[in-house]
């Protein structure tokens, strides 16, 4: 896939990514009966709805060899059943830009576990987009004490999300060069809702009953499922794939940026100039996470 495209990916999983948080928040403040297994149940019915009817229609459907079924049983573990089970429970507790900003630390663990585990190279650019990155979340904390109120347990279920997610990056390693993006996105969510409708009925089933169903809900119930939960997981996939891991997760140190635009524009956050200096910070860690050394002849 050509550089610019793999780049347009990675910035849509993003923007979304980031929009999931203050979405998530604001459908817990406007459907309070709503639960974290049955939020996260329907999000992910909603994806698969969509992507196994379109991967049949679209005759791009790949059958998972034999070998590689452990992986996906253990990716779909990770992503989405763990990561989404503490990231929705830590959302609940806390303000959706503390927990963006929390997520964003996962890069900073990514280049570590991939050098460990795939002696993957680290290269100074890296380790210097990851700092101006780190630096430039800390601005924005700084600079955003107004609306990042929460609890110890919804650090802790946060940090809990960074940690699964770093497992979730080492897993799709070994499935990413013999599939299609497209196809790890729709076995993924297909498998965690399977493992997420019995843990939802037997929790908080009857309480699916007690909802509104209001428009505003299932709006955001949409974009999360849609935009969330399949096109963002298939950017980061795509970013993987073509650009490996530590280049693609540094990507996510942005995602506190959207978070705070979104919370600003519908009225969660004030804007401030350390924000607006934090953002412009962590894209140029981004960006400088992205070059690449001429190779020599």
């Amino acid at each position: 896939m050509k550089r610019h495209l793999v780049y347009i990916a990675l910035t849509l999983s993003t923007i979304f990514w980031g929009i999931s948080f203050v979405m998530t928040k604001e459908l817990f403040l406007t459907e309070p009966k709503i639960t974290v297994t049955i939020l996260v149940t329907l999000r992910l019915c909603l994806a698969s709805l969509i992507m196994v009817p379109g991967l049949f229609l679209l005759r791009k459907w790949e059958h998972i060899q034999k070998g590689d079924l452990k992986w996906f049983l253990l990716l779909s573990l990770a992503e989405p059943f763990v990561y989404n089970l503490f990231e929705t429970s830590g959302v609940q507790l806390v303000s959706g830009s503390l927990s963006s900003i929390i997520v964003a630390t996962i890069p900073v663990f990514v280049p570590f576990a991939m050098a460990a585990f795939y002696h993957e190279g680290l290269h100074a650019n890296h380790i210097l987009g990851v700092v101006l990155s780190l630096a430039g979340i800390g601005v924005m904390l700084i600079g955003g004490n107004d609306g990042l109120d929460g609890s110890a347990a919804g650090i802790l279920f946060l940090c809990g999300a960074v940690l699964t997610a770093i497992v979730y990056t080492l897993l799709l390693m070994k499935v990413v060069g013999r599939y299609q993006p497209f196809t790890i996105t729709t076995y993924q969510n297909l498998i965690g809702m399977i493992y997420y409708l019995p843990l939802m009925f037997c929790t908080t089933g009857t309480q699916v009953f007690e909802l509104s169903w209001s428009p505003m809900m299932l709006l955001l119930i949409g974009i999360l499922g849609i935009f969330c939960s399949t096109i963002a997981y298939m950017g980061y996939n795509i970013g993987v794939q073509n650009l490996g891991a530590t280049r693609a997760c540094i990507f996510n140190n942005a995602i506190p940026v959207f978070t705070m635009i979104v919370a600003i524009c519908i009225g969660q956050e004030q804007l401030s100039m350390p924000k607006v200096l934090g953002m412009v910070i962590v894209i140029a860690g981004v960006v400088i996470a992205q070059q690449q050394k001429k190779s020599s002849k």
